[in-house]
Formats: structure tokens, sequence, C-alpha cells
């Protein structure tokens, strides 16, 4: 039954489950997202249930997270893993069991968060219901993604009527980054309402920590120079970029070499072949023995990989925000990362790290190069970065935003001519000390 005592909201990511280990099968950002907001906005009043597909008949159907936070795993086609890309025949069972939920629980949601467009899509046929008011976060944009790659899905056209009905119709829109409002603005729609919230980190668990203690606790030398990817094996990851980018490094002769590859699941699972292809490009570029493919890392270890290494890489085609990124950050790990969408926004140039053309190794390359070859512009970079998740990028913060909008959006519901005057207050860009560039090369 609802809890009378506090207002119930619904979260809902229909392909990535907030309860599910992250680093596995199609398991990254989205995920952490809806679950940190969910939590933190348990703490902040309200009774928070995130609902997801399931994709397996041993699972339970409700995971409690916190007293006032749950993710609850509805049927929606066969109880197995599909790729998102496969999904959307399913949703129309998706929105029945959400349906039937209510109904049993006599639950009755007024307001509804969707993530990603298939969740757009059911949120769409539920404000059609009438009395749900919609708030949305894309999290990854067709008509971005889409201007890279080859050949379209069969699913194309149809994600990107969804993602125009969405702006136009829902309540309101959360881009995580300016970059984002723009593609949406330039690609998309004109119309509906735009408000940016940033993503957050869990700056609890993301914080510095002796690179010493980190590399012993990893089995690392003092002396190696480490660059690390973190992230889903999927070729729009720019993985290859990375992997290329040390190959040149390693040509080039730079000592103590060390190259980590953090994530993925198993090779029999739907990124495996990305993985196997990149064991092979590996193999072929004579890496094998500079390079960890470290598999999923849980929650609580990976503070000691960001801590430990001397450049954490984002090497995607496209990121709207890059959780990773100030994932890194907050452990004081300098970034190098493709110059494309939220990364523009979270990674200060020349501050918190260095921003380079995607797809790019030769350009990858002199970035890392340029960071590990200066330690003392390096250990600059780390406290800056640092610096700036703490004062921009915290979950609880995020929180409050969210909060302020939801608030701002359930009342304009009950005055139909009020206008649009929210005004969130993302945490803006700091100051800080003068750069200190370097272009020195690394010494034997």
């Amino acid at each position: 039954m609802q809890r009378l005592d506090r207002q119930a909201i619904a979260l809902i990511s229909n392909h990535a489950d907030p309860a599910a280990d992250i680093g596995g099968e199609e398991a990254g950002g989205q995920n952490v997202y809806v679950r940190q907001v969910g939590e933190h906005l348990a703490e902040l009043g309200w009774q928070v249930d995130m609902f997801t597909r399931r994709i397996n008949a041993t699972d339970p159907t409700i995971v409690e997270h916190t007293p006032h936070c749950r993710t609850i795993r509805l049927k929606a086609g066969p109880e197995e893993f599909i790729p998102r890309d496969e999904q959307f025949a399913h949703m129309p069972e998706f929105v029945q069991s959400f349906q039937e939920f209510q109904s049993k629980q006599g639950m009755a949601y007024p307001l509804i968060h969707t993530n990603y467009w298939l969740s757009a899509w059911i949120g769409l046929q539920l404000q059609k219901n009438g009395g749900t008011q919609l708030v949305h976060t894309y999290h990854s944009l067709g008509a971005v993604k889409y201007q890279s790659i080859p050949e379209l899905p069969d699913i194309a056209s149809t994600r990107l009527a969804v993602e125009k009905e969405i702006l136009e119709n829902a309540d309101c829109i959360i881009a995580t980054s300016p970059q984002e409002k723009e593609s949406l603005r330039n690609l998309v729609s004109p119309l509906g309402q735009v408000e940016i919230i940033p993503c957050g980190t869990d700056i609890s668990n993301f914080r510095p920590m002796s690179r010493t203690e980190a590399r012993a606790h990893l089995g690392l030398s003092p002396q190696d120079r480490v660059v690390l990817y973190v992230g889903r094996f999927d070729p729009r990851k720019g993985i290859e970029t990375f992997v290329r980018a040390g190959a040149l490094l390693h040509q080039k002769g730079i000592p103590n070499l060390k190259l980590i590859i953090a994530g993925g699941s198993s090779p029999d699972k739907a990124d495996g072949q990305e993985r196997l292809r990149i064991e092979a490009l590996v193999k072929e570029l004579g890496l094998e023995e500079v390079t960890t493919f470290a598999g999923r890392v849980d929650h609580d270890s990976l503070p000691y990989y960001y801590a430990a290494t001397d450049v954490s890489v984002v090497p995607s085609h496209y990121e709207p925000f890059g959780l990773v990124a100030i994932e890194a950050m907050a452990c004081g790990a300098p970034v190098v990362a493709s110059d494309v969408g939220g990364l523009q926004f979270t990674v200060v140039p020349e501050e918190t790290g260095l921003l380079v053309p995607p797809q790019d190794h030769e350009a990858f390359a002199e970035a890392i190069e340029r960071i590990i070859c200066n330690e003392a512009w390096a250990q600059q970079l780390r406290k800056q970065a640092t610096i700036n998740v703490n004062q921009r990028f915290s979950w609880s913060g995020v929180a409050i935003q969210l909060t302020e909008l939801y608030r701002h959006v359930l009342a304009k519901s009950l005055m139909h001519e009020q206008p649009w005057n929210f005004r969130s207050t993302p945490i803006r860009h700091q100051s800080y000390p003068s750069k200190i560039l370097s272009k020195n090369l690394c010494q034997s």
C-alpha cells in the first residue's frame, strides 16, 4: 500500500535495472543514475518506486534499497536478456504490468520520471490516461548516435519519432548538460520545456586516497605509468581508440606503461564479441604484456582503480554526460576524454584534464603523454579534478534540484494557466588557479 506520509513517484528504466550489478551486460551509467537519484530522493522525503523489466525468473520481484526506495521488476516479454534495440515489441506488456501493479498495490503516481527512449514510450502511454505528470531524461540521443554509425538499425525511425514526441509532450525534459540541450534543440525539436540538471557521483565512495595504497591493493608498482579505461565493451565507447593510443605510447618507449581495461561481462554475453575483438587487437599490436583486462569491477573497488591511475581515458564517440569522467575526477584522476557532448561540460580543459577529437588515437596518445610525463602538472590536475566534482556533481545536490523541479511540475498541474517559471540552479563551473601547461617528454 502507498505510504500516506510520503508522496509516491515512479522512475521507469525498463532496460537498465537499478538493482543490477554495475559493469555487467548493458549495466552502466543509466543504472547508476536511476538508483542514486532514487535513493537520494527518498532521503529528501519521497516514496520512490523504480520500475524495470524482469530479465531473470529467479530474481526477486521487489528489491528494497532503503525503507522508501525500491526496485520493482515487471513482466515484459521473455524473462531473459534482450538487447535494448529488440525490446520495443514488449513495451505494451510493460505498460499493462505497470498498471496492474498500481491497481494491486493501491498505488497512485502523480509524477513519472522516465529514462531512455523506450521508457519514454511507456510514459507517453501512461500520460494519455490522464492525471500523470511526465518528466524525462534521455541518457542517449538517437539523433546524435545515428550520425556516427554507417547502417541504421530497424528500430531507428521508431526511436527518432518517440524522442521527438517525448520532447514536445512531456511536462519537462531534463538535459544533463548544456551540450545535450543544444543537441535537442538543433536535432530534435524547438518545442518542449528543457531544464539542465547534471548527473552526479557518490563522493562518499569516489574520493581521493593514497596512490601508493591503491596501487598496493591492485598489485601495481609505484613506478608504473597507468592509463585506465572503465566501461562497457561497445564499439561506440571507443576502446579501440584507447588501445591504438596505447600502442603509440608503447612504440615511443614510454617506460613502465600499463593499460587497464576495466568493465564488461563475459565472452558469452552480448558485449563478448566486442571484448574478443579488442583482445585480438591488443595481441595484434603487441600490447599483451602491458595490458590488463580487469573484468567487471564492483562499486567499492572502482575507487582503487581511479586512485591508482595516472590518466583515466573516456574515448567515447559520444556521451550525453559521462559518469566515468566525474567518478575518476572525484578520486583525483586526470581525465583525457573525447571532445563531445556532456564531456565538454564535465571536463575542464587544462584544469581537470584534456579534451581531444573523438576516434583520433594520435591525439589521445599525445594528451596522455602530456600528463603522465609531467608529474608536477599531473598533481595539480588531480587536486583540481576533485575540487571540481565536489563543487558541481554530488548526488545530493542533483536530488535537491530534481525535488525542486518535481514540486514545480506537480504544482503547475494544479494551475493549468500558470506559465513555466522554474529556475533550476545547476552548480556552475568554478575558477581555479592559473593553468600549468607542459609538453615535456617522458624521461627514462
